[in-house]
């Protein structure tokens, strides 16, 4: 097995669904995750600003 070359630590605070924020280790600011376009549809979420989901974060590190 290899050696562990880091433990991420991340605390996640839910608002008010489908809103919530992670506090990553090591930052100062927390990624705010949230909906938009059909995610906002679905969850039936309305006139709030457009963010991104945890979704796309997760693809967009992927990708990278």
């Amino acid at each position: 097995m290899g050696e562990v070359i880091h433990t991420a630590r991340i605390r996640l605070v839910q608002k008010k669904r489908p809103f919530r924020d992670a506090y990553i280790e090591g930052f100062e600011e927390p990624l705010h995750f949230g909906t938009h376009g059909g995610y906002a549809k679905y969850y039936g979420v309305k006139d709030s600003e457009p963010m991104p989901t945890t979704i796309d974060h997760v693809i967009s590190a992927l990708a990278g």
